[in-house]
């Protein structure tokens, strides 16, 4: 298992590798993929990447909670929470 989580870096150089083009290609196709995503998700879609996962915002409402250091119950407004669901293609991948 990885100790450390691969680097934009590093991804970019594998991406590259795996497209055949340069770096350069690879870095300007990894900023388009991020850009959309998350446009999409910011304007309340969802977007699906296969065998990887689902990306979408989830509303989430007013809610009491509590301040761990005094113990105060405080009211949290309403927001949103950016969830990840894992493909199942992913999970499989993983485990077997």
């Amino acid at each position: 298992m990885a100790t450390k989580p691969m680097t934009k870096a590093q991804l970019v150089t594998a991406l590259a590798e795996k497209m055949g083009t340069d770096k350069k290609s690879a870095s300007a196709a990894l900023d388009a993929i991020s850009e959309i995503i998350t446009a999409e998700v910011s304007a309340g879609g969802a977007v699906t990447i296969p065998n990887v996962g689902k990306i979408l915002c989830r509303a989430r409402p007013e809610r009491m909670v509590r301040n761990p250091a005094t113990g105060e119950q405080v009211k949290k407004p309403a927001d949103k929470v950016v969830k990840m669901t894992i493909a199942k293609a992913l999970k499989d991948s993983v485990n077997g």
